[in-house]
């Protein structure tokens, strides 16, 4: 028998649920979930086989949030532009389902409590490091995009930052460990970026953001500029091995996955279509935690 009870349950439950589905939104948690896989890879680094369950949860936790603050505060700064772009038009402050206020206040505890998890959970400069990440990407990147395809560049910064925070929460020293962990997501972003940016432009130029590449430099001079990254990240992803970080069984793989994600750019340079940037997108998605797990796997239980 319905009953107004029942029915008020369920009206109740749909509107909790959309609630949720809309901060999920709003953290970008698809997005967000790699960012904390990277500092955990960072933290694995540092720990080996010594790691403690409990402080990755923490670890995940603080990133999480730290993340989906960043991601918050960009929806509500980008929120008349992201109307403008078929991708971006349904999220929640965009089409009005969630105020500037409400999401400007979530996004703000999720900030404060991620930096403090990292402060009193692991140390002070794994806390400085995360508040550097989101004030640099909410306030400086974010803006910057419609201003200059530079912005890339500076976005880069607290896109590589994970992995060196999670070796920073483990150890509390930003030893040369963290700067390679963080030199490699660093130079991986411009090839995955531009493949993004290549999909994209069209949108992206309509909303008014100025990233690279624009519509009309859709070219093989611009595919050219994403081998030269990828060729880039061969010497650096190699560098664990040569200071003796990891084993050079690490080196042979991490080679062979150089060699996979060349082979992408190279397909994008030849055909210089969106079938090849997707394929190029793909191979960067699957090129990066493959090298990271592969990273920890050798450290742990072959060097």
């Amino acid at each position: 028998m319905i009953t107004s009870s029942n029915i008020g349950n369920s009206t109740l439950s749909n509107v909790l649920i959309a609630k949720l589905r809309d901060y999920a939104i709003l953290t970008k948690y698809r997005l967000n979930l790699t960012v904390v896989f990277s500092s955990v890879i960072g933290y694995l680094y540092a720990y080996g086989s010594n790691f403690q369950l409990v402080n990755i949860w923490w670890l995940s936790l603080a990133g999480f949030l730290v993340t989906g603050s960043a991601n918050g505060i960009n929806q509500v700064l980008e929120k008349d532009y992201d109307k403008l772009m078929k991708r971006t038009a349904d999220r929640p402050v965009a089409t009005g389902r969630m105020g500037v206020a409400e999401a400007l206040l979530i996004s703000g505890l999720m900030g404060v409590s991620g930096i403090l998890i990292l402060f009193y959970v692991f140390n002070d400069l794994a806390a400085l490091m995360g508040a550097i990440s989101l004030l640099s990407y909410a306030f400086i990147y974010t803006p910057l995009k419609r201003i200059s395809p530079i912005a890339i560049l500076v976005g880069a910064f607290p896109g590589a930052l994970p992995t060196a925070i999670g070796w920073v929460a483990a150890t509390g020293v930003l030893s040369y460990e963290a700067y390679v962990l963080f030199a490699i997501q660093f130079l991986w972003q411009f090839p995955h970026f531009w493949a993004i940016g290549w999909l994209g432009s069209e949108e992206y130029a309509k909303a008014g953001f100025r990233l690279e590449p624009q519509p009309d430099a859709r070219n093989q001079r611009t595919a050219l500029q994403i081998i030269s990254y990828i060729l880039f990240l061969i010497p650096v992803t190699i560098l664990p091995s040569l200071v003796h970080l990891n084993s050079y069984y690490f080196s042979i793989g991490a080679i062979a996955l150089n060699l996979f994600f060349l082979w992408a750019g190279i397909n994008l340079y030849k055909k210089c279509d969106n079938a090849a940037a997707l394929r190029l997108m793909l191979a960067s998605i699957i090129y990066l935690p493959l090298l990271q797990i592969w990273m920890v796997v050798d450290r742990i239980f072959i060097r």
